[in-house]
This record gives C-alpha cells, structure tokens and sequence, in this order.
C-alpha cells in the first residue's frame, strides 16, 4: 500500500493510537498516523493515513468534524465525561424549545474554549492528563476556535443530545460542561459519536474486532 487514507470506526475503549496499530497489522504497512485524537470513552470516525499519505495529516486536521454527543445534566465529573464517577450538582430546569435554542446559538461561531484538564494537550512537556491524574491542578488557557453547527437531536430535562459540527481544536467534553454551567445545573458528556471528518464518513469505516482486537 503506498498511501492511503483509511476510515476506521474506533471501538469503545480503544485509544486512536491502539487504531493506528491495528491497520499497521491489517494491512501490514510500517508507517502510519491518525488525523487526530478520539478520546477512549467516546466511538465512531478515525482518519488513519498510511505510507505517502501521512504527509496530508495537517490537511485532514483542518477539516470540519462532525459529533453526536449526549449531554447528562444535573452532574459534573473530574474529567468531563464518564471515565469518573458523577457527583450531583442540581436539579436540572425543565427548559423551553426556545430556551434551548437560545442557549445552544450562544456557542455557534467563533468562540474562546477553555480545553478540558484530561486533555492530550501538554505542559511543560507532559501531558495534562497526566498532571490531572496526579492530582495536580491544571489549568490550561482558552483557545479560540470555530462551532459551525450545534442543533438538538433529542431533549430531556436530565438528557440533551446534539449534533455538533466543529472546527480543528474543539473539545465536546469542554462544550458540554460550558452548556451545563450556562442551564445552571452542570452537566458532563455521558456519550460521544463522531460520524463524519470532512467527506469522509464512519458509515461503510472499517471496523475493528473491538474483543479479539483484530
């Protein structure tokens, strides 16, 4: 295989760089790269570039992403998501569909997003989330970046799910807490699908044995 960019629909649990292994051994090819990081507890699209290909990397990071991502309202976790367990914060209000889609514009466009602390991202050479697990505290700056599209799926004072379409740099995880401070109740990210990298798709993705891990 000389280059390739190949679509892979990550399994639960599965880390992007555990992705990337399992198509060098599949396809038997030595050198190979994912287009960006999936967080463990979240599924769905990895762009793995083989062979000539990993030199289109920062191109495929460019493009626009696309996530399902279900919101928990009333909790927060240490990390943002699931991998924690969640401590109540309040009752959730029951809102409006025009509250709710006054709320979610307020994150479409250009933003500054403050990136979660079990994040990849490092500090002074280590990973934040290292430094998080330590139990040391991290703060890391805000950024700006780009939410072209943020619309509601399905709604439950207790339960919110969106399709979120973004730019390169955004974290869902950092998205869902901000929504969760704005209701007034927290919220952490109970699930997250990413379903589409630019033209790429993860419906027809190759899918990994996620059990033998073949």
């Amino acid at each position: 295989m000389a280059g390739a960019i190949l679509a892979v629909d990550k399994p639960y649990g599965w880390t992007s760089t555990r992705v990337v292994e399992w198509v060098k051994r599949r396809f038997r090819v030595r050198k190979a790269g994912h287009a960006g990081t999936l967080d463990p507890l979240a599924t769905g699209l990895v762009l793995v570039a083989v062979g000539e290909a990993t030199r289109q990397i920062p191109t495929l990071q460019s493009w626009e992403k696309e996530y399902y991502a279900l919101l928990m309202l009333g909790y927060k976790t240490l990390s943002g998501d699931g991998e924690f367990p969640p401590q109540v914060v309040g009752q959730p209000p029951v809102l409006s569909p025009q509250a709710r889609r006054e709320i979610l514009a307020e994150w479409e466009g250009e933003i500054w997003q403050r990136p979660p602390a079990f994040s990849a991202l490092k500090i002074a050479g280590k990973r934040a989330y290292a430094l998080a697990r330590q139990g040391k505290e991290v703060s890391l700056p805000p950024r700006k970046v780009v939410i072209y599209k943020i619309e509601e799926v399905f709604y439950h004072p207790q339960r919110w799910l969106l399709r979120v379409v973004a730019g390169k740099g955004v974290y869902i995880r950092s998205l869902a807490q901000d929504i969760g401070d704005r209701v007034g109740c927290g919220a952490y990210l109970g699930s997250l699908r990413r379903t589409r990298i630019g033209q790429f798709s993860v419906y027809g993705a190759h899918q990994p044995d996620a059990v033998a891990g073949r």
